[in-house]
C-alpha cells in the first residue's frame, strides 16, 4: 500500500483533495455512504476515509450506483482496508451476489493506485484554504482581481470560439456513459 501522510481534512479541503465539488462530498456524507469523525458540527476527514471516498466517487461514476449500494460497498471496502493496507495487496474485488443466489458480480478496485492519486493530491490542502462561512478576510476583492488578472495573463489571447469550443467539450465528455469491459479468465488445470 502506498503510505500516504496522516491527515485531518474539513469537508471543503477533502473535496479539493478528491478533486471533486464540496456539494457531491456533502451529498455522501448525508447519505450515509461516508461517515466521517463530528466535531462541533464539523466534518473531519482522514486518510482512510479520503481512500473510502474516492473509492466511492469511481464506484458512482463507473456504475451509476444508488446510494444504498455505494453505501454497502463503500462499508465493505471500508472492513477490509486495513487487511489490504498490512498485506501491501495491489487489488481489493468485491463480489455482489443478488437475493436469489446466482452467479456474483465482481468489481476489483486498484487500492494502491487510488492511493497514490490522493498522496498527490494531498499537498493541494496548504493551498486551499478553509474560510469560514460568512464575512471574508480583508482584501479578498483585491486577491480575487489578482488572481483572474494572473489567469487571464496565462491564458494568452484566446477566442470566444475556442473557449466555447473547450467548454462543450467538457461539459459532452461528462455525460459519456463509462466504459465496460469483459475480461475472460480461465481455470488452470493441474496435472
Amino acid at each position: 500500500m502506498v503510505n500516504m501522510e496522516a491527515v485531518r481534512l474539513k469537508l471543503k479541503q477533502a473535496s479539493a483533495v478528491l478533486g471533486v465539488p464540496p456539494k457531491d462530498l456533502q451529498n455522501l456524507v448525508q447519505l450515509g455512504v461516508i461517515r466521517p469523525a463530528r466535531r462541533n458540527g464539523v466534518c473531519w476527514f482522514d486518510t482512510n476515509l479520503l481512500l473510502n471516498a474516492k473509492v466511492a466517487f469511481c464506484l458512482k461514476e463507473s456504475l451509476g450506483s444508488s446510494s444504498d449500494l455505494l453505501a454497502l460497498f463503500t462499508d465493505a471496502f471500508s472492513r477490509n482496508l486495513e487487511r489490504a493496507s498490512a498485506s501491501g495487496l495491489d487489488d481489493i474485488r468485491l463480489r455482489s451476489r443478488p437475493l436469489d443466489g446466482t452467479g456474483a458480480v465482481e468489481i476489483k478496485i486498484p487500492v494502491r493506485s487510488l492511493a497514490r492519486e490522493l498522496g498527490e493530491q494531498i499537498p493541494l490542502v496548504s493551498a486551499y484554504r478553509d474560510l469560514p462561512k460568512g464575512r471574508k478576510k480583508p482584501g479578498w476583492k483585491s486577491d480575487f482581481l489578482r488572481s483572474i488578472h494572473q489567469a487571464a495573463t496565462a491564458l494568452g489571447d484566446l477566442s470566444e470560439e475556442k473557449i466555447l469550443k473547450v467548454v462543450r467539450e467538457s461539459r459532452s465528455g461528462r455525460k459519456k456513459l463509462p466504459e465496460i469491459t469483459v475480461v475472460a479468465h480461465t481455470k488452470k488445470k493441474t496435472a
